[in-house]
This record gives structure tokens, sequence and C-alpha cells, in this order.
């Protein structure tokens, strides 16, 4: 009875208010703010949509060390070799062995901080990152996560752009850090006889780990940049560069944004083994990520591979746990003290047994960015031209044969170089190293 009164007493004042307040006006501030929500959502939804997801692209390389021996052991280094022929005590982490430093390796890092600008460390420390791998016998990997080898680098490369891309483009991806590391064996499955096989010729192999911020934006400039990072190395001599035998191994982070908010979760896409592949599977994954943001998903931390026969990323396996690898100081390993010259070099030691950072500078070679400059200079070829001849495989020693067999123009010899024998390559899917 009591809640009847109440209610008649809360009708009549509506009533009341309607009659104070017209119910024109009443709908037209109802219509007025339905109007402006309206108008509200909309300018939200053209503000989101046009505000586009770009890629953040970041890469970590593993260089393999051109050297005859391993990082710590005296095993000799051979691709080819029979499975298990190449292996130590130390390799195989049998108790009571010891590591022993490869000055080789040591050079191999500094000349490479040196050509990509980094800043040497003097004292850098080795440690042992802990994690089970049948191919990893002593349960750790030796590498350098504290204090590596070489900090802060920059990389310069290039690539085609512009509408008729023939307009070099240059751009600079920061070098977070240079690492010196050991490399693990490999397995091999068996699926006729559902066994894995070990073969531990690899364990021990020297790398760099070479890690790349993220400063690129799409799988054309990644690419860009590991093809100049291969050329460099190759030019240094201290890493062939030859990806399908492994010796340099691209993984990929990828993730996407939208520009002044803050990155995405990240993938990470593994063992890419071609600079091609590399693009590829990089400019997938960004759509693929894309795709999932604008159907209202969410990217997973993942670690992907990529599938080249049907140009997708394949998930692998979930990193939202983040492992521990309980890194630890190395306790078999001194610190890593290389010189800036002789004349800081202690009373004794002899030079040609210690890491003297100005001796190794002044021995760095040629690299890929002059070659370019000393062909338009001698050749008075355009830039795009002395951009091919040095990416191509092989095409700058062609070119530099015919200009000294023949008297002709250089520009003549350029024009049917770029037309008629790229041409006639690319047809035939060949280099010009396989002619």
């Amino acid at each position: 009875m009591a809640l009847s009164c109440v209610a008649n007493e809360l009708l009549h004042k509506i009533k009341q208010i309607s009659i104070l307040l017209p119910i024109n006006v009443c709908l037209r501030r109802r219509f007025s703010t339905s109007s402006k929500q309206r108008d509200s959502q909309r300018h939200l939804t053209t503000k989101s949509s046009s505000e586009k997801l770009v890629g953040v692209v970041g890469l970590e390389i593993h260089a393999q060390i051109s050297s005859n021996s391993k990082l710590f052991s005296g095993s000799p280094v051979c691709f080819s070799a029979p499975p298990n022929s190449q292996v130590s005590f130390f390799d195989a982490s049998l108790p009571g062995t010891l590591p022993v430093l490869n000055r080789r390796c040591v050079e191999a890092a500094v000349m490479t901080g040196l050509a990509l600008n980094c800043t040497i460390n003097k004292k850098s420390l080795f440690d042992r990152k802990h994690y089970f791998y049948s191919d990893l016998p002593a349960g750790y990997q030796i590498t350098q996560q504290r204090r590596p080898v070489a900090v802060d680098g920059v990389l310069t490369y290039s690539f085609l752009g512009g509408k008729k891309r023939s307009q070099v483009v240059r751009k600079h991806v920061q070098i977070k850090q240079i690492q010196l590391e050991q490399d693990s064996g490999k397995s091999l499955h068996d699926d006729v006889h559902s066994q894995t096989l070990i073969d531990l010729n690899r364990a021990g192999v020297g790398l760099m780990e070479l890690v790349m911020e993220p400063d690129m934006s799409c799988g054309e400039e990644a690419a860009a940049a590991v093809r100049e990072l291969q050329l460099i190395l190759q030019a240094l001599g201290t890493c062939q560069g030859n990806m399908s035998e492994g010796q340099l191994r691209v993984d990929a982070n990828v993730s996407v944004h939208r520009p002044g908010e803050p990155l995405g979760v990240r993938t990470e896409v593994k063992n890419i083994n071609s600079i091609r592949y590399l693009a590829r599977a990089i400019d997938y994954e960004i759509q693929r990520q894309i795709g999932v943001m604008q159907r209202g998903g969410t990217v997973h931390n993942e670690t992907r591979a990529y599938d080249s026969k049907s140009g997708e990323t394949i998930p692998m396996r979930d990193k939202e746990g983040l492992q521990d690898y309980r890194f630890m100081p190395e306790p078999n390993l001194p610190p890593l003290i290389v010189f800036e010259d002789n004349a800081t070099l202690p009373p004794g030691v002899d030079s040609s047994q210690a890491v003297v950072v100005q001796k190794i500078k002044e021995g760095l070679p040629e690299l890929p960015s002059v070659k370019r400059e000393h062909l338009v200079q001698a050749y008075g070829i355009l830039p795009e031209h002395s951009f091919t001849l040095v990416n191509e495989e092989g095409l700058m020693e062609y070119f530099e044969e015919v200009m000294k067999a023949t008297r002709k123009e250089p520009r003549k010899v350029i024009g049917w170089v770029m037309n008629e024998l790229l041409g006639q390559l690319k047809q035939q899917d060949m280099s010009v190293s396989q002619r």
C-alpha cells in the first residue's frame, strides 16, 4: 500500500514537469543529444580508421664467424664434414674440460663492430644462458648478456624506391649490441624410424649475435638492411654470409601499432634462411596482425615460423610464459680485455698476442658504401646503377671485366648490363656468379 502511494506521487510530479516543459522541447533535446552522440561516435570512428596501423620490425641476426676453429676449442669448422667428426671433449661437454677463447673470433667481432660504427667495450664479460635442448649437451650456452663486446652502432642501408623504383633511398637502423656466443649442435629428425639424431659438429662454433633496434617498418627495409650487413661481413671476411648453409640466420621481431601510440605485442619469426623469404615473412606477419586487430582480436606473444610453400607464418610455441634462462657469470672465463692501441698495452705484453683496436681499424677494407661512391666517380654512372652493381652478387666484378676488355663508354656498358644481361638472368632465375 505504501509503495502504491509513492508511485502515484512520483507520477504526479512527472506530469507537472511535462506541463512546465513542452513535449516538443523534450523531443528536440532528446534528438539533439542522440545526434551529438552519433556525430561524436562518427568522429571517433573516422579518427581511429584514419590512423593507419603500421609495422614495426627489429632483427636478431646470428652470423657464423669465419674461423678455422671453434670459439672455445680447437675443433675444426667444416660445413660438409661427416656427423660428429668435428667434436672435441669440450664440445661434447665432458666433465673437466675448460674453454679456451679463440682470438680470431674476438678480432672478427671487433672488426665488425668498427665497420658498424659501434663503441668497442675495452672490457666485456661472458655469461651462461641455461636452457635444455638435446643438441646443447652442457645445458647452457656461453654468451655475453651483461656486457657485450660492442654496443651502440648504426647501419646505413639503401634500397631502390620511388614510383619507378629507380631512386636510391637511404635509411639507418641502430645496432644495439654485438655479442660473442657459441652455436648449438643440430637435431636431425628421422620420421621413418621415429627418432631424433644429434650432430655436434656445429656445437661450439663461434657466432656474432647482432641485435638491431625496431627501426624498420616493412619487409623491404629489413631485407635491404640484412643484405647490406651481408655485404659488409663478406667484405670484412668475418662471415661468409651464406644463408643456405646457416652462416647467417635471421629472427624478425614484428609488431603493429598506430603512430604515436605504444608498440604492440610482438611476435618472433624464427630462422629465416633467405633475404627474399625474410621480406615475404615480415610483410605477411604485419598484414596478419593488422587483420587480427581490425577484427577486434588479440595478437599473442608467440614464436612463428615461415612456410615458404604457403607464404604464411605458422605458430611454433607460445611465449606468454617468460622463460627464465638463469643467466650467471661464466666462472671458467676471465673478463675479455681489448686495448685501444699499443701505448695502452701493459708492460711485457706482446702486441701480436693481444687484440688492439687501432691495429684492426687500420686494416679495415673498402666497404660497400665506399665501393658505390667509387663506381660513380670512376665511371660516371648513376647512383642507382652503382647500387645494383654492388648488391647483385658478382655483378660489379663482371662489369669491371667488361670495361677492361672493351673501349666503349661506361654508360653504354652499364646500359647493356642493366637491361640485357640482368633481364636474361632474371628470366632464367640465375645470378651473375652462376653464368
